[in-house]
């Protein structure tokens, strides 16, 4: 039922509990729920065993008395079909038809804007997600984060909250470093495997890419920074860092671009360094009294915010460790004005969340606990031909986000990064995902992705066959004639998508989106097969058209909520 009905209903409820509260102290807050079995009615609530003891009354007694002043109240008309009680004391109700049947013009009404709220006006949420080392292509673990932050961004601002989507790049440290020397061992003729390959280096073909165009001068540039261009001398290690990183920023952005997946700002962990933000970070955890030499080494004290052991902060050579600039770098985030920072990274960041909040609360700087929000996701494991893809000659030991798009449409990017997305986000994050190509090329019904594009696409030959009018004039049909199981059951679901969307963004938890569209598909197709749209009924006929018109928009919404596109014909 629609958000509105819902409140209504409550209302109702409540205003039956006012005489058997009346005298007390007691404010109770109506719960509705649905209830598993639908048999049971179309939202049930317990209230009546809540305060039974408090008013001294058998629970069932008082479920009673409150059904009765619900269906005695003249709001109730239009609104509640039947009322009963259930069980030690569930209240079950029933909506009436028309109520069921509104959410149909309300959806045509509203179109786009159908399941978006103002819940989060005012308030402002950074997403940082994917912020791979500039140091190799983008690995599938970095696409189901891609998937996840964009998916994440979007449920937020259809709750109204102004959002931005960062990328942190670490392009400082040993990572670096290492980078560089790897390419300039391929500039000086060495090839992985040779006795002078240095023992870390990176071994993929890429980094044979950028030793050719080093040394042929050329000149590269990505997404947020000036173009560099190579000196092409094998031992101007600076330039060959500088060359390299941006070489693989912009390939990064291509992978991205293919993906579907804009960022609103890049943020480079060496700005950390060059505006003093580190520094100054450690001043300030010095100043607050949390820290503590040992070892020639600066710990802080983060057992003191619920760590298992203290940290150190800056290693005995000078150097700082890991947890240090992600401090700094959240600090920034909060300076910048948000109070809400969700962090999109794979499980293997868990350990270094209890150290960079404590950091955060050892700056004392009024930076709210629990701050930032973290979103770990679990492996992706990649299967193709039915046997476990481990390397991609191109990356040399993992398989790229480029790599699964191509395989996946076969060629065509725009299937494949459909299929890449939506199965990317069809689990929680923290559950360990098989990525099977083979499904992801299927043409029917085990192809998740298809199954529910196809939806709308069904949706779409359908209305191309009726010649009796305006898609627009549907928003005056008279959408009595809907009562059949199929045409309830789609009312039902979408009616739930507007508190879907809403739950999904609470709970960080996009996955819920390509769970409803599933649930959404399955009920247009039994109704396509159980039912008629262009009967001879011109009532009836209107009545479905507008109901499949309702249906497609939101299949619309749905999909552009996750990047995933809505094809017309299949």
């Amino acid at each position: 039922m629609l958000a509105q009905q819902k409140n209504d209903i409550a209302a109702l409820i409540q205003a039956a509990l006012a005489p058997f509260v009346a005298g007390t102290a007691l404010s109770p807050s109506v719960v509705l729920e649905r209830p598993r079995d639908p048999s049971h009615g179309d939202v049930a609530c317990n209230i009546a065993m809540q305060l039974a003891k408090q008013l001294k009354m058998n629970p069932r007694e008082l479920a009673t008395g409150i059904v009765a002043a619900v269906l005695a109240d003249p709001a109730a008309a239009g609104l509640v079909e039947s009322a009963d009680v259930a069980g030690p004391g569930f209240i079950n109700l029933r909506v009436a038809a028309a109520a069921k049947q509104a959410v149909v013009r309300a959806i045509i009404e509203q179109g786009e804007q159908f399941g978006r709220s103002a819940s989060g006006a005012g308030k402002s949420v950074i997403i940082e997600f994917v912020s791979a080392n500039p140091t190799g292509p983008l690995h599938v673990g970095h696409g189901r984060q891609a998937a996840l932050g964009d998916a994440m961004a979007s449920l937020f601002i259809s709750q109204g909250y102004d959002v931005t989507r960062e990328f942190y790049y670490n392009d400082a440290g040993v990572q670096i470093q290492t980078l560089a020397n790897s390419v300039q061992a391929r500039l000086k003729g060495h090839a992985p495997g040779d006795a002078g390959w240095p023992e870390s280096a990176y071994n993929g073909d890429y980094i044979a890419d950028i030793a050719a165009d080093f040394k042929a001068g050329k000149t590269v540039a990505c997404s947020d920074s000036a173009p560099v261009t190579a000196s092409g001398d094998a031992d101007d290690i600076d330039s060959i860092r500088a060359f390299a990183v941006t070489y693989l920023r912009n390939e990064q952005d291509i992978d991205l671009q293919a993906f579907g997946v804009k960022f609103d700002n890049y943020f480079l962990e060496s700005s950390l360094y060059k505006d003093g933000k580190v520094e100054q970070t450690v001043a300030a955890l010095i100043a607050s009294g949390k820290t503590f030499e040992e070892g020639g080494a600066l710990w802080l004290r983060t057992t003191d915010y619920g760590d298992d052991k203290d940290r150190v902060m800056r290693k005995s050579d000078g150097t700082f460790t890991y947890f240090l600039p992600d401090v700094a770098y959240h600090v920034n985030k909060f300076q910048r004005g948000y109070t809400q920072a969700i962090n999109v990274q794979g499980s293997d960041h868990h350990g270094t969340i209890a150290r960079v909040r404590a950091g955060l609360q050892a700056v004392n700087i009024g930076i709210p606990q629990g701050f930032p929000d973290y979103v770990l996701h679990k492996m992706v494991t990649v299967m193709k031909n039915g046997e476990e893809v481990k390397i991609s000659k191109r990356a040399g030991s993992y398989v790229t986000v480029r790599d699964l798009i191509e395989w996946s449409g076969n060629g065509d990017i725009e299937r494949g990064r459909d299929a890449v997305r939506f199965f990317l986000i069809s689990r929680k994050a923290d559950t360990e995902f098989i990525f099977d190509v083979d499904v992801a090329l299927k043409e029917g019904d085990e192809n998740p992705v298809l199954y529910v594009q196809y939806a709308h696409a069904r949706i779409c030959k359908m209305l191309s066959l009726w010649t009796g009018g305006d898609e627009a004039s549907l928003v005056d049909a008279d959408l009595a004639p809907l009562t059949a199981p199929s045409e309830t059951a789609l009312l039902a679901t979408l009616a739930a998508y507007p508190e879907m969307l809403a739950r999904a963004q609470v709970e960080l938890s996009p996955h819920q989106v390509a769970f409803y569209l599933r649930e959404l598909a399955a009920n247009l197709h039994s109704f396509y097969f159980a039912e008629k749209v262009l009967v001879e009924d011109e009532h009836l006929k209107r009545a479905r058209l507008a109901l499949v018109v309702a249906t497609r928009q939101v299949l619309r919404n749905g999909l552009a909520m996750i990047g995933v596109s809505a094809p017309a014909q299949m």
